[in-house]
């Protein structure tokens, strides 16, 4: 008997959105090294420009998680793992998530040190085509230019993680918005210095990082949830998925079907799980486990590898 698992198929309107996600991820990885690159340019030692420059590069992380994972999901189970490759795609999500929050501790530590101690940044100028220009205007042009890709790439991420069922394309979607909020925050820190608020530097890069805890924080509880098995969730809301009960429900409209209970669990962007049937009589039994197995799988097209047990009472 072959103990590997069926390799998983997606719809095929599903794999056209899965393509586009590529694209729009690849376009994402692309502009954000650009803002990476930028930001290391003209950070000087603002505390806000470091920040950026962090939360951006971490931003990396969900964006290059997905499409690493991408390529898995096309992988076939194989003896050595049986059930397949999709997880292997939450260790990076949970790596990005420690790290994420780890250094928004960071940032906020220093952040609170520097005003406490009353250290005035050091913004100095540079000489570009013969004209001294002070770093500061750079630093504001920099961050304008960190504000745009985020803002609209984000926003088509979004719908696209809705429709793939997929949470690291969703946190890839939460932190762009979080770019973009933190990009227009640091505009204000490096005009407050011009303006001779010294502390607006380090009070922007403290936000700054709030924003960076809060999807650490955010991201890396529903990574671990995801590996201990919890019960799926939404997508956006992060509610429990209705599908459990669905399943259920269908099931028991089956008229040979006393009771049944469904668990199911997240293996990625899929549905694996169990449903305990107790069957009103033993009769032509394996047909009709093949009938319950099929008709929950109809219920969502997630659904995969989802094993139907027979048992002589689900209250047990």
């Amino acid at each position: 008997m072959n103990a590997v698992a069926e390799p998983f198929v997606m719809p095929p309107e599903k794999q056209e959105a899965l393509h586009r996600a590529k694209r729009i991820e690849i376009a994402s990885v692309a502009l954000l090294v650009s803002i990476v690159a930028l930001l290391a340019m003209v950070m000087g030692a603002s505390q806000t420009m470091k920040a950026m420059w962090v939360e951006d590069l971490l931003s990396l992380v969900p964006s290059i998680s997905f499409l690493v994972g991408a390529r898995f999901r096309a992988k076939a189970p194989d003896e050595d793992f049986p059930y397949g490759y999709r997880r292997a795609v939450l260790i990076g999500y949970l790596c990005g998530a420690v790290a994420l929050f780890g250094f928004g501790l960071y940032i906020l530590g220093d952040s609170v040190w520097k005003v406490a101690s009353r250290e005035h940044p050091t913004v100095q100028s540079v000489e570009i085509l013969g004209h001294r220009i002070w770093l500061g205007w750079l630093m504001v042009a920099a961050l304008v230019y960190s504000v745009i890709p985020p803002f609209i790439l984000g926003r088509m991420k979004a719908p696209l993680a809705h429709e793939l069922n997929d949470k690291i394309l969703q946190v890839s979607s939460t932190l762009d918005k979080g770019d973009w909020l933190a990009g227009t925050a640091g505009v204000f820190g490096i005009l407050g210095i011009a303006f001779g608020f010294w502390w607006a530097d380090g009070v922007a890069a403290a936000f700054i990082s709030f924003e960076i805890i809060k999807d650490g924080y955010t991201e890396l509880k529903n990574s671990v949830a995801q590996l201990m098995n919890k019960r799926p969730t939404d997508v956006e809301s992060k509610r429990r998925d209705d599908t459990v009960d669905r399943v259920q429900q269908a099931l028991e409209r089956l008229d040979w079907v006393a009771k049944t209970r469904v668990r199911l669990r997240e293996d990625g962007d899929i549905l694996t799980g169990e449903a305990f049937v107790q069957a009103r009589d033993g009769a032509d039994l394996l047909p009709r486990l093949r009938q319950a197995r099929e008709l929950a799988r109809n219920v969502d097209w997630r659904i995969h590898d989802l094993n139907i047990v027979p048992v002589e009472s689900v209250d047990d």
